[in-house]
């Protein structure tokens, strides 16, 4: 199980950074959030039925984190001493022509940044529909208004 879950985050932390970097502005918070989405990730494995795709269950686990984190005050908890060696956030920079959009993205509001963020990991529609409770053509329409909202904001 401990390999599973290991290789699981390793191949989609791509995920978990583009939530890190979508709702945290600055990098000392990015790094909080990507450990605790890890060590949520950890806890929640052995009951992943294997019902829905690893990234989807990822995705799911790393919003719900984001939006409960976000909505809680700062609580200091030395849960990561438990995570195994190497699960930490990247060094990786966000290139700069990112950048600009991920100030737009934040811009958005919670429900259109899990939209978009699922939209931009090439999630199909139905996809997206499963993941966030809604269904397929309200997905069609929020993102067609989405990206009407961030041509603006690029503009």
């Amino acid at each position: 199980m401990e390999t599973e879950i290991l290789k699981a985050i390793h191949e989609h932390q791509k995920i978990i950074y583009k939530i890190c970097n979508l709702y945290r502005d600055n990098r000392e918070d990015q790094e909080d959030l990507f450990q605790e989405i890890v060590y949520q990730l950890w806890k929640s494995y052995p009951s992943f039925k294997g019902a829905s795709k690893v990234s989807s269950w990822i995705y799911r686990v790393a919003l719900n984190t984001a939006l409960t984190i976000y909505r809680k005050p700062s609580v200091v908890i030395d849960y990561y001493r438990d995570l195994p060696e190497g699960i930490h956030p990247s060094e990786e920079k966000i290139p700069e022509y990112s950048e600009r959009l991920f100030l737009a993205l934040r811009t958005l509001n919670d429900s259109e940044k899990a939209i978009i963020a699922l939209y931009l990991e090439d999630f199909s529609y139905k996809e997206i529909a499963t993941i966030t409770g809604l269904s397929t053509n309200n997905i069609g329409v929020r993102l067609n208004r989405i990206k009407n909202k961030l041509k603006e904001l690029l503009k």
